[in-house]
């Protein structure tokens, strides 16, 4: 399991502020929903908030209405206003909304259902980036740390 996955049309994570007593997998179906949980922080981590962003704008991009390129753009735009409010702060949210929207808006694109299909691997593809980072500060840290060694993390 990843810390935010997207499941047939559902985002999935893992309710973080459960840890470590109890491991439980939240679904959210709707971007305001992915925005509320980035928000009461079940999800944390810088780039695992970009991923639940990312994921946000897809489900933005599916649940959209919109029949033309235009007014998907618009709901686009309207979806990442709401995620950037989820947690003003976060570099990563901000800059996978960002990343989302140059998708969306690409002249290469031109069907709405091609910006939504754009949009999904795109979001894929950043959710793939942070794992393969999470796995190579393992591999570094796990050369620096020796048997015995105590760890102590916390973020502010």
């Amino acid at each position: 399991m990843r810390t935010v996955e997207w499941d047939n049309g559902v985002v999935k994570m893992i309710d973080q502020r459960l840890l470590p007593g109890t491991f439980e997998i939240a679904e959210f179906s709707d971007y305001h929903e992915v925005a509320r949980a980035i928000n009461e922080m079940y999800i944390r981590g810088a780039p695992a908030i970009g991923a639940a962003a990312g994921y946000g704008m897809a489900l933005a991009a599916y649940q959209s209405q919109a029949t033309d390129r235009v007014v998907l753009l618009r709901d686009l735009e309207a979806a990442a206003e709401v995620l950037r409010q989820a947690r003003p702060t976060a570099v990563n949210l901000f800059w996978a909304v960002d990343r989302m929207l140059r998708v969306a808006t690409d002249e290469d694109v031109n069907s709405v259902d091609g910006i939504r299909d754009a949009i999904l691997a795109d979001a894929q593809a950043l959710a793939d980036e942070d794992v393969e980072i999470n796995k190579r500060m393992g591999a570094h840290g796990a050369t620096l740390i020796e048997d015995g060694f105590n760890i102590l993390t916390h973020c502010n």
